[in-house]
């Protein structure tokens, strides 16, 4: 449902039920533009780095921030500049963000229309062309979650690929590798929207540095929506970085991880993927762990998610409260995994923003010209059990530091190289 028909329907419910209580019905429409910003703070080895995505995440062009991911250099920032409207241009779409001083990105950030590629005509297949022959994946995923020092009783849950020989265990490995069950959101897109521009795109500047900040006054304009004004406080700020302060094994064999609070963080997650095996032709074992306090598969923790599902997840135990600071990983992932890759993301708010706002007298139409949203995360990572280099008054060059000792997971074991690495590979998961 989009942006508008959801607005509407709200304000037809509010509507009917101040009729209800013989209160005046007020008429809402809107918004004609729909702004979000997502941000994203970065320490440590990122994850999202490693896939090739943005750090933000969530959108198109970005570049991974290369002194983040080896955890050089301070941590990083990200932004991420999606506009829709309801109008469309009389010529060619137009839009630029035009931020304060302080975000330091050297001028306007452009707010490019992306193009739709001319769609290519598909030949179908011959009769004489031959399939291609589908290879049985080969190894386990073992799957674990929670804190603590051992892996509980029933833990973990193994697949074994050797067994999947109907669409009923196939079935039964999609939802053991379901994720945390939260509602998706949706930025602007270019389907939901009669016109659309995003940042960034490409075009200069690529990037913002990480000592950039959104606080001070932003104005929004273009040739196919009304200008937005609007202005960010400190408390509207990018999110403070997330460090690790221990990824320590014990003499026990787990792993005791520690971190700062991170003020404004609504919940916490942490991940861990690895694996053993493989080498010679023999099949492979993927670990995933999760600091859930329910099942969740470790590579598909959402990027964000609104204030609401987050203190519904810290609730139910799929994420750990603001107020922990500290989580062991089992000795059993420790031994299994032979350096995994550790994600840790701290779930921040948003910031929502109308223009006009609400009128106070219920009796007076309510006709939204833009709504903006800014949301926040804060994420570090690493290799499980081993401290980061550069984490300690470590650089890169020209930064005033050492260059720090390359940190590169074992051959194999990104996560597209963990899950292709059984066998054919698994049935849903070609590019992860």
């Amino acid at each position: 449902m989009g942006w508008n028909r959801r607005l509407v329907l709200a304000g037809a419910v509010a509507a009917a039920s101040g009729a209800a209580l013989g209160q005046p019905q007020q008429q809402v429409t809107g918004p004609v533009a729909v702004y979000w910003m997502t941000t994203a703070t970065t320490t440590g080895f990122s994850m999202g780095g490693m896939m090739g995505q943005p750090a933000g995440g969530g959108g198109r062009g970005g570049i991974p921030n290369i002194a983040a991911m080896m955890g050089g250099g301070g941590p990083s920032h990200s932004l991420i500049l999606q506009l829709g409207s309801t109008q469309r241009p009389t010529g060619a779409p137009s839009a630029q963000h035009l931020p304060p001083p302080v975000i330091k990105s050297g001028g306007s950030l452009p707010l490019v229309t992306p193009q739709a590629a001319p769609s290519q005509p598909v030949e179908p297949p011959s009769r004489d062309s031959v399939p291609q022959q589908y290879q049985q994946p080969r190894g386990r995923i073992l799957i674990f979650w929670g804190c603590g020092e051992r892996a509980p009783q029933g833990q973990p849950v193994i697949l074994d690929f050797a067994t999947l020989t109907d669409p009923a265990q196939i079935q039964r490995l999609g939802n053991l590798l379901q994720g945390i069950n939260a509602a998706p959101m949706q930025p602007p897109s270019p389907s939901r929207f009669a016109t659309y521009g995003e940042w960034p795109n490409g075009q200069p500047p690529l990037s913002i540095p990480g000592d950039s900040s959104l606080v001070g006054s932003h104005i929004v304009r273009g040739t196919y929506s009304p200008q937005i004004n609007f202005a960010l406080t400190a408390d509207q700020d990018f999110m403070e970085p997330l460090n690790l302060i221990s990824n320590d094994r014990n003499p026990g064999g787990w792993v005791q991880l520690a971190w700062n609070s991170v003020p404004r963080t609504l919940g916490y997650f942490a991940s861990v993927m690895g694996g053993s095996g493989g080498a010679g032709g023999q099949s492979s074992d993927v670990v995933l762990w999760t600091s859930s306090k329910v099942q969740a598969a470790a590579f598909t923790a959402p990027d964000y998610m609104t204030p609401a599902e987050t203190n519904r997840l810290v609730a139910s135990g799929a994420l750990m409260s603001p107020q922990t600071t500290t989580c062991n990983v089992y000795r059993e992932v420790v031994q299994a995994t032979q350096g995994g890759l550790l994600s840790l993301n701290a779930y921040g708010g948003e910031t929502n923003i109308s223009f006009p706002p609400r009128p106070e007298n219920p009796a007076t139409p309510w006709n939204i010209q833009w709504t903006l949203k800014v949301r926040y995360k804060s994420t570090t990572g690493g290799l499980l059990g081993q401290p980061m280099p550069g984490g300690l008054g470590g650089g890169i060059p020209g930064r005033g530091g050492q260059e720090p000792p390359q940190q590169t997971p074992p051959a194999g074991r990104g996560p597209g190289g963990l899950l292709r690495g059984l066998g054919g590979g698994i049935p849903g998961f070609p590019g992860r």
